[in-house]
């Protein structure tokens, strides 16, 4: 999709952001991925309350926090909002990559990691 990385964000459609959404997903190392339990990840078009700088947003109990309670949950949520993102970017490379980097952040939180060690990795 090369030559598709100039066109303006606004031409990405919705199908396409949510198959970049995938893409992000199957970056993550097969082990991190095998280990995510009862999660579910999922694309809004807005963020709740028109909140402007909300990318995206975890929803749930981070696997460190698990234990032998936990049992017959709803999954966890990832939710990725399209339009902040869209927005916030003026090219579709742009949209990639912050699609991308919204996505490891919020399945870090699944993770446990908070957002004072994802800022310091790069990825707040």
């Amino acid at each position: 999709m090369a030559y598709m990385d100039h066109k303006p964000s606004s031409e990405v459609s919705a199908d396409d952001f949510e198959a970049l959404v995938g893409e992000a997903l199957d970056t993550i190392p097969p082990a991190l991925a095998r280990a995510m339990r009862n999660v579910v990840v999922m694309v809004e078009a807005e963020a709740p309350g028109g909140e402007v700088g909300l990318l995206g947003l975890y929803e749930g109990i981070p696997l460190t926090q698990r234990d032998s309670w936990y049992a017959g949950v709803l999954p966890d949520r990832i939710t990725i909002f399209r339009g902040p993102i869209l927005r916030r970017c003026s090219t579709r490379a742009e949209v990639v990559e912050e699609v991308r980097i919204t996505v490891v952040h919020e399945v870090a939180h699944h993770f446990g990691i908070d957002d004072d060690a994802l800022d310091d990795l790069g990825y707040a």
